[in-house]
């Protein structure tokens, strides 16, 4: 039995797209028969992405009775996404040079309309005079070879409330330098997550924000996993592969440098219960999760 930060179990069941695709035609044809409430981005869903090539850390599934452990499949990044806490539980998503292009920044936030009607929509007015960063786990950057895909990232279903200090600084120069690595002749398979309740905002300290729509989460998380440019990316995935791990406590401070907050996978697991690289034959897990990442930082 897995269980996320608010303490709601997760049933422990293997990844499967076929059973997932099936989930998702039975989601649809329910959700068709409601109608929608507001004007939504409309992005359109390819389950043949590579998202959840490393695995499904919380065996997430597209089915409404899950409410805080949804999936949300879409082409640009999967979500576990939690109804009751306003925000992804973890964000996965492929990096390579064909999601970098020179589409502009879009800066429209909007509802995902892959979420249920029945759950109250968060949207970018939650946010508003918090002191909280709308910030996002997929970044805006990172997907900037069409229109349609870096839109998808101001989805609020990719955003978490994040100190603006800890957003705009230490976090985006550890974004930046995973494009680095990009550039340099890698690709990267990274997720991104949360735990806890409560961080320091502009405002100060908050717990939730927007009477209690949306938690505001403790420590903000990343992993990344970095490979040359290749097939089979996989099985490509050895004892010695460069494994980037970061824990930052999500307050407005003058934080130092990303390297400083380096942690290794089994540190995330044991606080929050997920299984990050699960598609990974368990003697490799074994033998990558416990190490802590020492190489460059620039």
């Amino acid at each position: 039995m897995k269980y996320i930060s608010t303490g709601h179990p997760l049933p422990k069941m293997h990844y499967s797209p076929l059973r997932n695709l099936l989930f998702i035609a039975l989601l649809m044809t329910s959700l068709a028969s409601c109608g929608w409430q507001e004007e939504v981005i409309p992005i359109e869903e390819d389950f043949s992405n590579t998202n959840l090539t490393l695995g499904n850390p919380t065996d997430a599934l597209p089915t409404y009775l899950d409410s805080d452990n949804f999936l949300i499949d879409l082409p640009q990044y999967t979500v576990s996404y939690s109804n009751s806490r306003g925000i992804p539980n973890w964000v996965s998503w492929h990096l390579d040079l064909s999601w970098m292009g020179d589409a502009e920044r879009s800066s429209y936030f909007s509802r995902n309309k892959e979420l249920p009607t029945e759950w109250a929509p968060v949207t970018t007015n939650n946010y508003k005079n918090t002191g909280f960063d709308r910030g996002h786990n997929c970044p805006s950057a990172d997907r900037t070879s069409s229109e349609d895909d870096n839109r998808s990232t101001f989805l609020m279903t990719n955003i978490v409330p994040q100190a603006p200090r800890h957003n705009q600084r230490v976090w985006k120069k550890l974004e930046a330098y995973s494009r680095d690595l990009v550039e340099e002749g890698n690709e990267l398979y990274i997720i991104m997550g949360n735990y806890g309740e409560g961080g320091i905002g502009r405002n100060g300290y908050a717990e939730t924000i927007s009477e209690g729509r949306v938690t505001v989460p403790k420590y903000i998380w990343k992993t990344i996993v970095v490979l040359p440019e290749g097939d089979d990316d996989i099985s490509r995935i050895q004892a010695d592969t460069r494994i980037i791990t970061v824990l930052i406590e999500n307050v407005n401070d003058d934080l130092l440098d990303w390297g400083e907050y380096r942690v290794s996978i089994d540190e995330i697991e044991d606080a929050i219960g997920f299984d990050l690289l699960s598609r990974l034959p368990l003697s490799l897990q074994d033998a990558v999760e416990g190490i802590v990442d020492e190489g460059p930082t620039k």
